[in-house]
């Protein structure tokens, strides 16, 4: 083994370490790994940011741009109406929603066709009174599934075909995928459809709207509160049947956990409550409290100003979305105003038009790590955060100082469309039971004649994928489908910055034999020089990784392995690069495989241990289709 072998080596164990310890983001630890191997001499500087002008990486951003045309123009809300049977039974409208969204997924981004559709899957389970998980996993996994299907289905696809154009061949042609992939996918569909029983019931069936487990709420005891002067364990008598408890006390800003019973509450004093959101209004009424944070918006707006000093270099950073003071729905905000100037339109709005919406925190949102003082919640948007929910853990901060992390429920509180702007410009995914939005025709229709032609062109070899695809973005902008000022909005760059930074790693793991000594000692002391064994281990092995650590990196680590296992064997590459993206696109054991299953965790009131129950059958499976198909479609 030689000193850049050893080097890149303990390089790749401890990025693969990183990424599954989970502490830092992916694109932190993709560059590092690039950095390190530049600082060790394995990689050359001048050529250790060409990963941002591959290929695959403008092929990646350029498809959720077109995504996302199809998303705002409300193309795909038109397909979720029109293909969605209204009164049919549980099976068929689970069939006709994993369907849809694996579907959608064959052509953008997954985690935009889940988002898309996980309304109308919990109107499905209130409709159907089932628990909102047992219909939000399947959805889940079929758009997973759905993505192996196409060139620009998912980016390991993408990763794949640039680490077969580097063998000196063409890279993967856009519906390669699909023999395979189709099969693998609507074998998984039918699966997840049938087998949707396996997966925990995290809610009893016959309740109204749309639950999860418990919120933690502030509640101000004040002089008008019937618990004045009453002690703890005598309050919590008062609603016993509505199954509240109260979990902490704060008095004088300082918080107290698990208070004692024997504790007289005071007038002032804020009462941390965990309720399910439909009881929690007869808790309130019952004891005489007021939400904390439905006070008077302009007492807060300074405490929140006073606070936020880091939030400055954000609003700087966000001019292209425009002013961030809140101004009057419909209304053109102003271009330049003083903090006064925010605490003066900071107000509550008319009461007539107040909503109360669930929505939950999504993987790529930069919400997450930050509180609703750190983004100045109030002043921007005129919304409170009533509440939160987060897998049974409570939050040992104040609510307005709570932390959020992907897969947390919010419960807001503000007009409609405050709560819409705050989702879309934080990446939040409203639950609330609400009308699809009427599309404007016109540009639904552009929309999707933008990305017909984008995946023709690329389809048919008229133009290389890249370019293909960044003509359609470009036609998004000058017709506006995609407003040219939210382009960049629409680009997962944690994503963009993975990729790149990976792809010159493995490429040195390629250069420097690394890639074919490690396939090397899998093949003698795992295989043993058996092809077919070797590539059931490529795909097991693709698999497991996936389900630990972000599915692009898994492709950008293993199709370097996967290339030089076929060369030690002396098969085709082209049936182990397959079974690479297969494996990578099959992350069903755990939340943090996908993005798609941490979406899920939040509204599904979910476990880490619930998902290989229906995950691991279903990854069985898997195995089971796609062995003898690779070998069938891509021979040895």
């Amino acid at each position: 083994m030689t000193t850049p072998q050893t080097i890149i080596i303990l390089i790749l164990l401890v990025t693969i370490g990183m990424f599954l310890w989970g502490r830092w983001r992916h694109d932190m630890i993709a560059l590092a790994a690039l950095l390190a191997c530049v600082v060790t001499g394995v990689i050359d500087p001048a050529v250790a940011f060409n990963g941002f002008g591959h290929p695959a990486v403008i092929t990646v951003a350029c498809v959720l741009v077109l995504s996302a045309g199809l998303q705002r123009s409300g193309a795909v809300d038109v397909l979720a109406r029109h293909a969605m049977p209204k009164n049919a039974g549980l099976m068929v409208s689970m069939a006709a929603l994993v369907g849809i969204g694996a579907l959608l997924s064959g052509f953008m981004n997954n985690v935009g066709a889940l988002a898309l559709l996980m309304p109308v899957a919990l109107q499905v389970a209130n409709r159907l009174e089932v628990p909102p998980g047992q219909v939000l996993m399947p959805l889940a996994f079929g758009t997973i599934l759905g993505g192996m299907t196409t060139l620009i289905g998912t980016p390991p696809n993408l990763i794949v075909s640039g680490f077969r154009a580097q063998q000196g061949t063409t890279g993967f042609a856009m519906f390669d995928f699909t023999p395979v992939g189709f099969a693998v996918a609507l074998t998984g569909c039918i699966f997840v459809v049938l087998a949707w029983r396996l997966v925990p019931a995290r809610k009893q069936a016959g309740t109204e709207g749309f639950e999860t487990g418990a919120y933690l709420t502030e509640a101000r005891v004040t002089e008008k509160s019937k618990i004045v002067d009453m002690r703890l364990y005598d309050i919590e008598k008062e609603f016993d049947d509505s199954g509240a408890q109260i979990v902490g006390l704060i008095r004088n800003n300082v918080k107290i956990n698990a208070p004692s019973g024997g504790r007289v509450i005071r007038v002032g004093d804020i009462l941390v409550l965990e309720a399910e959101v439909d009881s929690l209004g007869a808790v309130l009424s019952t004891l005489g409290l007021e939400l904390e944070e439905s006070k008077t918006v302009e007492k807060s707006a300074k405490s929140e100003l006073a606070d936020s000093d880091q939030t400055k270099p954000e609003q700087e950073n966000n001019n292209d979305k425009g002013p961030s003071e809140p101004h009057a729905p419909g209304s053109k905000p102003p271009e330049n105003k003083t903090q006064d100037s925010k605490l003066q339109d900071s107000k509550p709005q008319n009461s007539e038009d107040i909503v109360l919406m669930e929505l939950v925190v999504r993987p790529e949102s930069n919400l997450q790590g930050r509180s609703a003082t750190n983004i100045m919640l109030r002043s921007r948007y005129s919304l409170n955060l009533l509440a939160v929910s987060r897998d049974g853990n409570r939050s040992k901060s104040r609510l307005r100082n709570f932390r959020m992390q992907a897969g947390d429920l919010l419960l807001l509180q503000g007009t409609s469309e405050s709560v819409l702007e705050f989702a879309s410009d934080y990446g939040c995914v409203p639950l609330a039971k609400r009308e699809l939005k009427i599309p404007d025709k016109k540009q639904a229709a552009l929309a999707g004649i933008i990305m017909f032609f984008a995946v023709a062109g690329a389809a048919f070899g008229l133009l290389p994928a890249a370019i293909s695809f960044a003509l359609g973005v470009l036609a998004s902008m000058v017709f506006k489908t995609v407003p040219p000022r939210s382009v960049y909005n629409t680009i997962d760059w944690p994503v963009i910055v993975l990729l790149a930074a990976l792809i010159p790693v493995a490429g040195a793991m390629e250069a420097t034999g690394t890639a074919a000594l490690i396939a090397s000692l899998l093949m003698e002391y795992v295989a043993q020089g058996n092809a077919i064994v070797a590539l059931g281990m490529v795909l097991v092995i693709t698999m497991f990784l996936s389900d630990l650590m972000n599915n692009a990196a898994t492709a950008a680590v293993m199709c370097p392995i996967a290339i030089g296992a076929a060369m030690t064997l002396g098969v085709n590459a082209d049936s182990f690069l397959m079974a690479v993206a297969i494996g990578a696109s099959c992350a069903f054991l755990t939340p943090i495989g996908h993005q798609n299953n941490t979406l899920i965790l939040g509204p599904g009131g979910f476990k880490f241990s619930d998902y290989w129950r229906l995950g691991l059958p279903l990854e069985i499976l898997v195995v089971l289709v796609a062995l003898p198909l690779l070998t069938v479609f891509w021979p040895l």
